[in-house]
């Protein structure tokens, strides 16, 4: 499936004449202060050693313990085949499982599409359900969930999702100016967390954390999900600069963790080289280390990052996506000097959006599923 391009941003850059020395990404936070206004855009180029992945359909640990299948065959009529299984387990289809299997899928701005998995299988949606949180976007959403075969399907919010952030939609200008004016925030909930949505295995997270078992006697699986991303042009669960530390420090232990937006420098690269990504995250993400961290956002720097922490620690890596660098490395994962633009415009005057109403799938909304590893960490 090609990559499409769905959101057309126009950036006003500008650039600060304070005679201040740049900073990193990362400190960036430290640097504000009266005589740097938050309502300046931040531009800083560099070249990043980066770790530019190649195009793969499987990714898999040396240990075996956790695999990732970026591509799944279709058949002629574009439906999904039957999954494929890890090598060490049985061929035998009546055979116990010995693993489980997450299917991960996120922006898909009220689209519906055949999503491979079957009934012992988790479904995890790291938000952008709709493209404005429109009651009848989310009901959309709501049917295509509940007809799939999936044992749960977990999901988020995300930017785009406004009602779901029921005080901003209620108390923000700009969020009327987004969406409608007369769309229930209530009735938009009680879609995803009402007894028919229940009943249909759906399960939303808004800051919470939901264990389960895909089996009796199985593992009991922890998984955390928050909408929140770095604040983008007025829309819904954004936060600043200086709230960031404070907000996803509230985040807690558990296997699974799902947030809208990325950790910065992995999958944070927009088309414009400008990175989308959440230094606070990147920080917390390392203090957690979950068994899965699934996040999107970013349509363009869709793909899937194997990682295996170090036994007193470890810090998460600076990796992109090779395709959308349109980087050739012949099959191999490949570290490089990337030049990149780390953009931070708090000010939502600073940008200027111009979004067309979505019309098809996007590359990213390819599902992928994942078996969890002992020390292993998957970034998707």
């Amino acid at each position: 499936m090609p990559m499409l391009d769905w959101v057309k941003r126009t950036f006003k850059q500008e650039t600060p004449t304070s005679t201040k020395p740049q900073v990193s990404p990362r400190d960036i936070r430290v640097h504000h202060d009266s005589t740097w206004p938050l309502t300046s855009t931040m531009s800083m180029k560099k070249s990043v050693t980066t770790l530019v992945l190649a195009p793969r359909a499987v990714l898999s640990s040396p240990s075996g313990n956790a695999r990732i299948q970026l591509r799944y065959p279709v058949s002629q009529d574009g439906e999904p085949l039957p999954l494929p299984k890890p090598a060490q387990s049985s061929e035998d289809l009546n055979a116990p499982r010995h693993y489980t299997r997450f299917v991960l899928i996120s922006d898909t701005h009220a689209q519906t599409f055949p999503v491979p998995g079957g009934a012992e299988d988790i479904l995890l949606h790291a938000g952008d359900l709709t493209t404005r949180g429109r009651v009848q976007e989310v009901r959309k959403t709501v049917e295509w969930l509940k007809g799939l075969p999936h044992k749960l399907k977990i999901v988020i919010a995300g930017n785009h999702d406004l009602t779901l952030h029921k005080e901003y939609y209620e108390n923000t200008t700009k969020a009327r100016d987004f969406g409608d004016p007369d769309e229930s925030p209530d009735e938009v909930i009680q879609l995803l967390r009402g007894p028919e949505a229940v009943a249909a295995r759906i399960v939303y997270l808004d800051r919470e954390v939901h264990r389960f078992r895909v089996r009796e006697g199985g593992k009991e699986w922890s998984v955390f999900g928050s909408p929140w991303s770095p604040e983008f042009c007025g829309w819904a669960f954004g936060y600043k600069p200086e709230e960031a530390e404070e907000l996803v420090g509230t985040f807690p232990q558990t296997d699974i963790l799902m947030t809208h937006g990325p950790p910065r420098n992995l999958f944070d690269r927009c088309n414009s080289k400008a990175l989308a990504g959440c230094p606070a995250l990147s920080a917390r993400v390392e203090q957690l280390r979950p068994r899965l961290h699934v996040f999107g956002h970013i349509h363009e720097a869709h793909g899937a990052y194997l990682h295996r922490w170090g036994d007193n620690g470890g810090v998460l890596p600076v990796a992109q996506n090779g395709a959308q660098l349109e980087i050739h490395t012949n099959g191999r994962d490949e570290w490089m000097e990337i030049e990149e633009e780390a953009n931070y415009a708090p000010d939502e005057d600073a940008m200027e959006v111009d979004e067309e109403p979505v019309a098809k799938a996007f590359a990213d909304t390819r599902p992928r599923h994942e078996t969890g590893g002992n020390k292993e960490t998957i970034f998707a």
